[in-house]
């Protein structure tokens, strides 16, 4: 980042220092004659043609006309003074990977962005950016993304340097062929005859448009870096902004969140709290009780079982005892159940089964799931056993089932 960073601005400053003498050229401020003068006329034809004046040697080679004039023949005293380079340009497509976690997809056909009207705010400016999504599917291909730049740490403000770095390829670029609308343009030092890359938009003359592989890795070859540069800094601004970017919430969390050590450390208490929480709420959804053969007479009856204890009721009364409903008594510790109570809960178990089919899931779950989980739970092997359980149907009395209605209707006060 620090590499692309000095790269870019060292040209971004370049070229906005040259585009000043260029307007004052062009607005009359510029004296006749003077160097400033002269130069200002090598960066009109610059910009009108995308070359400094150049002359025909006896040789046959062509020169710099204004060499001396403009401090030397290398790119950055010639073109360059109004263009950026290839490598200049994947500077920036980096920076702007870092940034806002585009691919190369994005820096290669992004349209130029558009300003957002503003309602009377001159101190920012919002641009509109068209992101493209190629693998969401038609129709989902592309969206748009507002971006601000409000001040010199503000995301929009690379999208303004951008824009100032790219403005006179764009503007030539659209002479040489009327239409052309794409952000990312560089000046090549040699025009592409053949266009084999069909990623990327095809040349314009001598300008190019968007970050090719090899322009990528040469870039990081140069620059003493291993492999290309966009990958790792993609995944790490995806990560560190924890939502989808480019990309949809399916590949976010299994291509960038969960594959990624930070993510993985930093999601152990999350993962180990939702645990816990599943636990308890398992553990609240068995039957808390104990089974036994005969009633004990010092216990107390309920509706569902017999209490052993009420004052050591895991939902105590604020007048003291017990204030739990009577269906939660068998998700009470204190609950014991005996062969007297199975006729009452396997009509109740059967009731809260028929309810299923006359209510929605989500109303089921909310009042009904927990109960019934305790009820089936409780049918289970090693507990009542689904033998006894189906024949204590047959015994079912009307007392059951007024009970049992009451309970359903939560017309049984505890």
């Amino acid at each position: 980042m620090l590499i692309a960073q000095r790269q870019f601005r060292s040209a971004w400053l370049r070229i906005s220092e040259n585009t000043r003498l260029l307007n004052r050229l062009r607005a009359g401020d510029v004296a006749q004659g003077s160097r400033e003068g002269k130069i200002g006329k090598v960066l009109d034809y610059l910009a009108r043609t995308g070359d400094v004046p150049r002359t025909i040697h006896p040789s046959g080679r062509p020169g710099v006309t204004n060499r001396r004039l403009l401090g030397g023949r290398d790119s950055e005293k010639t073109w360059g003074r109004l263009f950026l380079d290839r490598s200049e340009l994947t500077a920036l497509a980096v920076l702007l990977t870092d940034r806002f976690g585009w691919n190369l997809s994005q820096c290669d056909r992004m349209p130029v962005p558009t300003t957002a009207p503003s309602a009377g705010e001159n101190a920012s400016v919002t641009y509109q950016v068209q992101i493209e999504k190629r693998r969401a599917g038609r129709g989902r291909w592309f969206s748009t993304e507002n971006i601000t730049d409000s001040g010199a740490d503000s995301p929009g403000r690379l999208i303004t340097q951008a824009l100032e770095a790219t403005a006179h390829a764009r503007a030539l670029a659209n002479c040489l062929k009327p239409g052309t609308d794409l952000l990312m343009v560089a000046r090549s030092h040699q025009t592409d005859k053949r266009h084999a890359d069909l990623d990327r938009p095809a040349s314009v003359g001598s300008l190019t448009f968007g970050v090719s592989d090899n322009a990528a890795k040469w870039w990081a070859f140069t620059h003493g870096l291993g492999g290309s540069p966009f990958q790792i800094s993609r995944r790490t601004t995806v990560t560190s902004e924890g939502r989808p970017l480019q990309h949809s919430q399916g590949t976010h969390e299994s291509v960038y969140m969960l594959p990624d050590k930070q993510v993985q450390r930093a999601s152990r208490e999350v993962f180990e709290a939702g645990a816990r929480e599943a636990l308890e709420q398992a553990r609240a959804a068995v039957f808390a009780g104990k089974t036994t053969d005969t009633p004990d007479p010092d216990h107390q009856q309920t509706a569902t079982a017999d209490c052993e204890d009420e004052e050591s009721s895991p939902w105590p009364s604020p007048e003291g005892g017990c204030g739990a409903d009577f269906l939660l008594c068998l998700a009470c510790p204190c609950a014991h159940v005996h062969p007297g109570h199975h006729p009452r809960l396997a009509h109740l178990h059967q009731q809260i089964l028929s309810l299923r089919s006359v209510l929605d899931d989500g109303p089921f779950r909310e009042s009904w799931s927990d109960h019934l989980a305790r009820l089936e739970d409780l049918r289970g092997e090693g507990k009542v056993g689904p033998v006894a359980w189906t024949s204590a149907l047959a015994r079912v009395s009307d007392t059951d089932r007024t009970i049992v209605q009451l309970l359903l209707k939560g017309d049984l006060a505890p």
